[in-house]
């Protein structure tokens, strides 16, 4: 039986009533081991297997540079994100918040361009994913591996969140055993101490003996930050599945205060052996990938083969997670009456099959784009939603100094996560944004196409919700779900 419940004052939606149900009628039934896996695997995407290494080859070992500066960019969003989602956690996250601090206008945009991201990435990943699995088993064409890949994780989501969260468990599991294990015996190697290895154990020399630490000159280092601030995207997800959890605030709160061993070991300690095993001008971190060359300098046997099951791995858990993500950010626009009702109701389960299954065919149809226009329709779709894990940043930091005044005088006892050096550290962070954007658009190329097709859709979504919210009083009236 559908259910759409009623929402809460102004329409945000917050917390739990009970042990097994939402408050906005989806099911609590992600356990906290779940959220903490989410929390700790969200950080690991498989762009960080996949494009470490043209990251490397354009800095050298300034790339750490590059990834410290995105990481405490993503540490400090993490924590302003985190502040608004304990004290109310919702499964439309930082659209729910922007919706009710700076206007109508800027959750439904926010809301439909991180949708519309999400759903680009599906293809993107189910394409990656076939294509492993078509060097495995090439008597199914790649096409049929993607179509089966989405087929078994939309199956998935509409189970229940229970079984998405089973799911990304073992998937998130076994990313983070992989990644611990890399570090361990890399730096074992790095100092010549791991039995049978093939590395000479060069210690550090390696960061200063190939024309030093700067071989591209310092502007290198912003040069990779383009490179690598997109392999970030998907640390916020745990405070979307968050309102699906037993105990939303104490899972926000411990991933929130997580996030920055989480990020120091899996992306800073993995490309740092990955650069102290090998010189960074070594063809093979370019040719092989700096994971699997780096393995190959161990000598550990199927190197390749090894990283391509991590990789794997890596794609079906980011696809679980974007289908999931997607869904739910569709539900919530549903339930502010930014998107069709039926986006709203959820089944017996507390599961919002409409908005998984609208995900689901979108999702579809560019996957469809990218195997018969790859390099005009996607490349389109690709190009026009490359800018939006910056632009919600950038609505996340804005959000955040309208929501504290707002939370303090309703519900100060429910500020238990707070952003450090409020407003200063706030107002950094959206400087360090806005200078992410301006160096892509005077780079030029591909960066610059992202900014401006990406503002060019964000312009066009707004403007919608600058009419829709002209006309706020007939549409909600017309929209139960706002009331």
């Amino acid at each position: 039986m559908n259910t759409q419940p009623t929402l809460p004052k102004d329409g945000q939606e917050t917390g739990t009533t009970g042990p097994s149900h939402s408050s906005d009628g989806l099911k609590a039934g992600l356990k906290n081991r779940h959220l903490s896996m989410i929390a700790i695997g969200g950080v690991i995407g498989a762009g960080l297997f996949v494009g470490s290494g043209s990251g490397i080859a354009a800095a050298g070992p300034a790339i750490l540079l590059s990834y410290a500066l995105v990481g405490a960019m993503v540490v400090f969003v993490m924590r302003m994100l985190g502040e608004m989602a304990a004290a109310r956690p919702s499964s439309g996250s930082f659209s729910a918040y922007a919706d009710r601090a700076l206007g109508r206008w800027a959750g439904f945009t926010i809301g439909w361009l991180y949708w519309f991201f999400w759903v680009v990435v599906l293809a993107v990943e189910a394409t990656a994913g076939a294509k492993i699995l078509e060097s495995w088993i090439p008597a199914v064409p790649q096409w049929g591996w993607a179509l089966i890949v989405m087929v078994v994780l939309t199956a998935t989501n509409l189970g229940s969140v229970a079984s998405y969260g089973e799911f990304e468990f073992w998937f998130a599991g076994i990313k983070v055993v992989a990644i611990s294990a890399f570090v361990v015996i890399g730096l074992l190697a790095v100092f010549g101490v791991l039995p049978g290895s093939d590395n000479p154990g060069a210690g550090f020399a390696h960061l200063t003996d190939s024309g030093g630490f700067f071989p591209m000159g310092a502007g290198a280092v912003l040069t990779g930050v383009l490179m690598v601030v997109f392999s970030f995207m998907g640390s916020e997800i745990v405070t979307l599945a968050a309102g699906e959890s037993e105990d939303p605030q104490r899972a926000v709160t411990k991933a929130t205060n997580s996030v920055i061993w989480r990020i120091g070991v899996f992306y800073l300690g993995s490309i740092f052996v990955v650069l102290t095993l090998l010189p960074w001008n070594d063809k093979s971190i370019v040719d092989k990938g700096s994971y699997v060359a780096a393995l190959d300098s161990i000598g550990i046997p199927h190197a390749g083969q090894i990283m391509n099951v991590i990789v794997l791995t890596a794609v079906l858990s980011c696809l679980n997670s974007g289908l999931y993500t997607a869904s739910r950010m569709a539900f919530s626009l549903g339930r502010r009456g930014d998107a069709p009702k039926a986006f709203a109701k959820t089944n017996a389960r507390g599961v919002p099959t409409a908005a998984i299954l609208s995900s689901v065919v979108f999702g579809f149809v560019a996957v469809f784009f990218n195997y018969k226009w790859p390099d005009t329709v996607f490349a389109f779709l690709l190009n026009s939603s490359g800018a939006v894990a910056l632009f919600v940043w950038l609505v996340i930091c804005v959000t955040q100094l309208r929501m504290r005044g707002i939370i303090l005088r309703e519900s100060p006892e429910k500020l238990v996560v707070r952003m450090w050096l409020f407003p200063y550290l706030t107002w950094a962070t959206i400087a360090m944004i806005v200078a992410v954007l301006g160096y892509m658009v005077y780079d030029g190329g591909s960066n610059r196409e992202q900014v401006v097709l990406s503002l060019l859709v964000a312009a066009l979504v707004m403007a919608i919700a600058v009419v829709r919210q002209r006309f706020g009083k007939r549409v909600d009236a017309e929209e139960p779900a706002r009331v």
